[in-house]
C-alpha cells in the first residue's frame, strides 16, 4: 500500500526559476526569499534583492497570474534607512507578509541586519507602494518571524526563531497587545537531535495559514553534512485557539532541493519557502521560495493533499520521537 509520505506533495513550476537577478531593474547579485500576498487581482512578491556590496533591500514584484510577466516597482519598498533605523545597517532581509483584517493592512516581518546580528523588525503597508516601519521588536539574534492574522485572547501572536549561545535554534511564539511590545515568550517547536533532516536548526517558512483543522505551518530544517548544510521543508499543525500547542509534525521533509537552480548558487542545496498564496476554490496552494540563495522558485500542491499529509503526521511536536 502506498503511504501518503511516498507521494510527492509539491510540483515545481515549469517556469522555474520564476525570478532571477536579471529581472531586477538595477544590478544585483541575487534575488530570493520572497514574501507573498494576493492584492486585488495581482500576486505581489516582496523579494530580497542582494546588491554587489552584499547588502539586501526588499523590492516589490507584481504579476497577474503569479507565475510570469513580473513587473518590479521602480524603487525598493524597504531600503536600509540607517539614519532613522540603525539596526538596518547591513540590510533588510527575508520578509513574511500577513494580512490583518482587524487593521485592514499588511504587516511585514523582516530581518534587520544590525551590527550585533540579525533581529526581527516590523513594518505595515496597505498597498505595497508606501510603508511605515514599526521598528525592531526582538533583539539579536532572531529571525524567521511572521504574525498570525488574528488575535488570541486580545493579543497578537508571532512565531520567530531566536538563536541561543548554546544548543539548537528552535521556533518560539510570543504575544503582544499592540505589535510593539512583545512577551510571554514560549518555546513552540524544537529542532530535533542527531541525524534528522531538521536537527540543530529550524525556522518558520510562510506565515501560519488557518484551516478547519488548525494553523498550517511550513517550516525549514537544516541538516549539516560534510559538504555543507541542506535546507528542506516540513509541515506542522497548531491548535486553532492556542497556537502554542503543536497537534501534528511530519517526520519526513515534504520539499527539498532537487532542481539544478536549487543545488547550485550562492548557498547550494537550499529550498527556503517564505511565502504562499491559497486559492481555496481551485484547491491550489502556491508556495514561493528562495532557491540556493540566488533565485525565486514556485511550487504548487493541492491544498487538500497538504492538509491530509499533515493530519497523517505524528501527533505532538515530535520531541519524544526525536529523543528516543
Amino acid at each position: 500500500m502506498t503511504r501518503l509520505q511516498d507521494t510527492p506533495l509539491f510540483e515545481r513550476s515549469a517556469a522555474n526559476p520564476i525570478l532571477t537577478a536579471a529581472d531586477v531593474p538595477y544590478v544585483v547579485n541575487s534575488v530570493f526569499n520572497p514574501g507573498a500576498a494576493l492584492v486585488g487581482d495581482e500576486t505581489v512578491l516582496l523579494v530580497r534583492a542582494e546588491d554587489l556590496r552584499g547588502i539586501s533591500q526588499l523590492h516589490v514584484a507584481r504579476s497577474a497570474d503569479g507565475v510570469s510577466n513580473w513587473r518590479f516597482d521602480p524603487e525598493p519598498l524597504l531600503r536600509s534607512d540607517v539614519d532613522h533605523f540603525p539596526e538596518e545597517i547591513w540590510g533588510c532581509e527575508d520578509p513574511r507578509l500577513t494580512w490583518l483584517p482587524e487593521r485592514e493592512e499588511w504587516v511585514i516581518a523582516y530581518t534587520a541586519y544590525s551590527r550585533r546580528g540579525p533581529l526581527v523588525s516590523l513594518a505595515t503597508t496597505r498597498d505595497f507602494h508606501s510603508v511605515q516601519r514599526l521598528g525592531p521588536v526582538m533583539p539579536p539574534e532572531d529571525k524567521d518571524a511572521a504574525l498570525f492574522p488574528r488575535r488570541f485572547d486580545g493579543r497578537w501572536a508571532m512565531i520567530h526563531r531566536p538563536s541561543p549561545l548554546r544548543g539548537g535554534a528552535h521556533m518560539w511564539v510570543s504575544f503582544s497587545p499592540d505589535l510593539l511590545h512583545w512577551g510571554d515568550h514560549t518555546l513552540l517547536m524544537e529542532a530535533r537531535d542527531g541525524g534528522w533532516w531538521d536537527a540543530g536548526k529550524i525556522g518558520l517558512g510562510p506565515p501560519p495559514l488557518e484551516t478547519p483543522d488548525g494553523w498550517l505551518v511550513l517550516y525549514h530544517g537544516v541538516h549539516l553534512t560534510a559538504a555543507g548544510p541542506i535546507y528542506r521543508a516540513g509541515l506542522a499543525l497548531l491548535a486553532r485557539e492556542d497556537p502554542r500547542t503543536v497537534l501534528h509534525r511530519t517526520d519526513e521533509w515534504v520539499f527539498g532541493p532537487h532542481a539544478p537552480y536549487e543545488l547550485t548558487g550562492d548557498v547550494a542545496q537550499v529550498v527556503f519557502p517564505s511565502g504562499w498564496v491559497l486559492d481555496e476554490d481551485a484547491d491550489r496552494l502556491r508556495v514561493y521560495y528562495g532557491a540556493a540563495d540566488s533565485a525565486v522558485g514556485l511550487a504548487t500542491a493541492r491544498f487538500s493533499d497538504v492538509r491530509a499529509r499533515v493530519l497523517d503526521a505524528p501527533t505532538g511536536s515530535g520531541l519524544d520521537e526525536a529523543r528516543a
